[in-house]
């Protein structure tokens, strides 16, 4: 889970800068994810342990006037006739059965100077409010940005969210699974819930506002610096630095939030002061790169602390897992992570192990351990990405506390 520096900024001002060349461009990708494992007595690649889904995203982004662009990008969902026959479940959560369709970005930037405000719906990339990109279709949100570049080297950031779909308070009945909340982009009826900024259900929050500075002044090393305030919920703020010199990497990373008064009621909560740390030391190439990392979460509080405040719950600290998301950032965890990757010729090979162990995290008082392996291959075929995916998961909350296996598949059509 790398935070590209200057994520935000780049994603931000590529709706005024991607027209130099021409007024209007249009892009997309079609995609098709499959996925199968052996939990639950399920048996690898049978109906019933394998889920399967296609995309297809188009966007188009012109310019209105000098120093004035726009954007739209539409999300459409199907199971390709797939569902009932070879596979029993979809990636994301709707009914598995209708296709939908939803535009998750719509928005109008306006740019003088080196100053650029971006308002509509659209994604975003910080490090604790962010568009999440391992499902087929990611969450958006609804709001206003603000960029400053006039200091040297120095990005200024200032956003109102006021809603997301990370989160839809709605039950699905599935015919195939039962019933379940929804965490997705899209519902069941088909159509996509852009609900306020935490994913707490049933809590009239409002909107959030977020302040962020980036720094790359000497240029191995960028520092950032958040804050986060979500109007009745919570407080929150996030502190990183990463040098990159000559290929060595070292990071570190400082997360704290605190329930404000509506939440903690609602929840119960003594209202403590929730803190998260990471640190990551690694090396980097253009053929490979290797990376351990630590992380820890203090004893107190009722949520997670470092996860995604509007989303499925991912999280960017260093030690995130590949697959099995919301245990790096349990209360009382402890986490170790260590990545490798490897270019051969145009093969790209994968390996993650993540390793958490959150005291007293079982019902019964006992510790919860999660242990994931994931080894990959990725190659390009022209306009077509492929890749291959292989997870071992040991969690003492899944599959009665049995190891199982899962296999992924991910091709998308870039257009």
């Amino acid at each position: 889970m790398k935070l590209v520096k200057m994520s935000l900024v780049a994603a931000m001002l590529m709706g005024a800068s991607a027209f130099a060349m021409d007024n209007t461009k249009v892009s997309g990708d079609a995609k098709v994810f499959y996925g199968t494992d052996d939990s639950n007595d399920a048996d690898l690649f049978s109906k019933e342990g394998a889920y399967a889904q296609a995309a297809l995203g188009l966007g188009v982004t012109t310019d209105l006037m000098e120093g004035v662009s726009a954007g739209a990008h539409l999300t459409a969902l199907s199971t390709l006739g797939l569902q009932g026959q070879l596979v029993s479940g979809v990636w994301e959560a709707t009914n598995g059965v209708d296709d939908y369709w939803w535009f998750d970005e719509a928005w109008i930037a306006a740019t003088l100077g080196k100053t650029t405000l971006k308002a509509g719906r659209m994604a975003l990339d910080t490090p604790l409010v962010f568009s999440e990109q391992w499902s087929i279709a990611q969450n958006t949100f609804e709001g206003a940005v603000l960029l400053n570049q006039d200091l040297p080297d120095t990005t200024l950031v200032a956003a109102y969210v006021g809603g997301g779909n990370g989160w839809n308070d709605s039950w699905v009945q599935n015919t195939q699974y039962g019933g379940g909340w929804v965490v997705g982009p899209v519902n069941e009826n088909g159509t996509t819930n852009f609900g306020q900024f935490w994913h707490i259900p049933r809590t009239n929050t409002g909107g959030a506002y977020a302040f962020g500075i980036v720094n790359n002044s000497w240029k191995p090393l960028t520092l950032q610096g958040w804050y986060y305030d979500a109007t009745r919920v919570i407080q929150a703020y996030w502190l990183q630095a990463d040098l990159n010199m000559e290929g060595i990497i070292l990071g570190a990373q400082y997360t704290g939030q605190k329930l404000q008064d509506y939440t903690a009621d609602l929840l119960g909560a003594d209202n403590p002061d929730q803190s998260a740390y990471a640190l990551k030391v690694g090396y980097e190439n253009d053929t490979f790169s290797l990376s351990g990392a630590y992380s820890a979460t203090n004893d107190k509080g009722p949520i997670p602390v470092g996860a995604n405040l509007a989303g499925y719950g991912q999280t960017k600290l260093y030690t995130e897992a590949w697959w099995n998301y919301g245990y790096v950032t349990m209360v009382d965890t402890t986490a170790f992570n260590i990545a490798g990757t490897v270019n051969v010729g145009s093969v790209g090979l994968e390996a993650y192990y993540t390793s958490t162990t959150t005291n007293e995290g079982m019902p019964n008082g006992d510790d919860l351990n999660m242990n994931e392996l994931t080894l990959g291959v990725s190659k390009s075929f022209g306009a077509l990405d492929t890749g291959l995916y292989y997870i071992s998961t040991d969690a003492d909350d899944q599959n009665d506390g049995d190891a199982y296996n899962t296999v992924q598949v991910y091709l998308t059509l870039n257009f």
